[in-house]
């Protein structure tokens, strides 16, 4: 057999990927059976059985390095195994490893060797440790210049995290306080400068049809139509646009006004909520205790 054929032999007996069945038929004079087992032994083939299983859990986490700063989501099958000390310390070693990288993509990020380690192997060896399907959703990593200062928010041990860069202040708390906000209200937009063409057109069609639908409106001057219209978007808008929601500490005030007080402003941000939009499996506690025990 081909180096090709044998290759994809081992992909189909094992599930693995195949740089890693390359990699185990060079450590086994291409032996099928003995690299085989080196999969085993790496515990890449039992993580490979567990890629089509949903992992929707898990953990988000944010670092800090000077004028850099990462935030990042690695998700599991269970919130069992998320509480794992294995776990966080995986979800740390990767935070580590992907700040001294300069990966832009998931690609590059789990390529990336750190310590002699790339990122991948130390997600394959802890799920062969944990026993269940673990992977790297997402990350990103944010610059900031001298004068501008991060802030960062945990919320529920890192079921959500938050990450800005306030503009010309080193005011710490002021941060923090910001990025509180965003993990409070997730804001989509930092203002309304921001919001999409598109997506101004698709909320005015949709305000346009609830109005239409409104019999307490039938009868109502078109012009009158259009100002109500124009002000439901608006009020839609404001939600998501964080410069203009309620400050959560000071509902009298904006975050705009918030930070204008303290001669800031919001330079950039990030928040992860950890599933957000993935679909999650379906299972009650005693069931993750269970399969944990196997």
């Amino acid at each position: 057999m081909t180096l090709t054929e044998l290759i994809k032999t081992l992909r189909e007996q094992t599930g693995a990927g195949m740089l890693d069945c390359k990699k185990a038929l060079e450590q086994s004079n291409n032996d099928l059976d003995k690299a085989a087992d080196w999969l085993r032994e790496k515990g890449i083939s039992k993580a490979a059985k567990k890629a089509d299983r949903i992992a929707a859990e898990g953990l988000a986490n944010t670092l800090v390095s000077g004028d850099r700063a990462l935030i990042v989501e690695i998700n599991s099958e269970t919130d069992f195994a998320a509480k794992n000390d294995l776990f966080k310390e995986l979800v740390n070693k990767v935070s580590t490893a992907l700040l001294a990288s300069n990966a832009k993509t998931l690609e590059e990020g789990l390529a990336y060797v750190h310590n002699g380690e790339s990122v991948n192997d130390m997600i394959v060896n802890a799920t062969a440790v944990i026993g269940e399907k673990i992977s790297l959703r997402r990350f990103e990593i944010v610059t900031k210049n001298s004068a501008d200062v991060f802030g960062t928010y945990k919320h529920m041990g890192g079921k959500i995290c938050s990450l800005v860069v306030l503009a010309n202040t080193n005011n710490e708390e002021v941060a923090k306080d910001i990025a509180m906000q965003i993990a409070a209200a997730n804001p989509t937009y930092k203002c309304k400068g921001d919001i999409p063409a598109s997506e101004v057109e698709k909320e005015t069609a949709i305000q346009t049809e609830i109005v239409k639908n409104d019999p307490k409106l039938a009868g109502k001057p078109e012009a009158a139509l259009k100002g109500i219209i124009a002000g439901k978007v608006n009020k839609t808008f404001k939600e998501v646009c964080l410069n203009d929601q309620e400050y959560v500490k000071d509902p009298s005030l904006t975050v705009e006004k918030y930070l204008a007080n303290n001669k800031t402003s919001v330079a950039t941000f990030v928040r992860y909520g950890v599933g957000e939009g993935m679909a999650k499996r379906e299972e009650n506690f005693a069931e993750e205790v269970a399969k944990q025990m196997k």
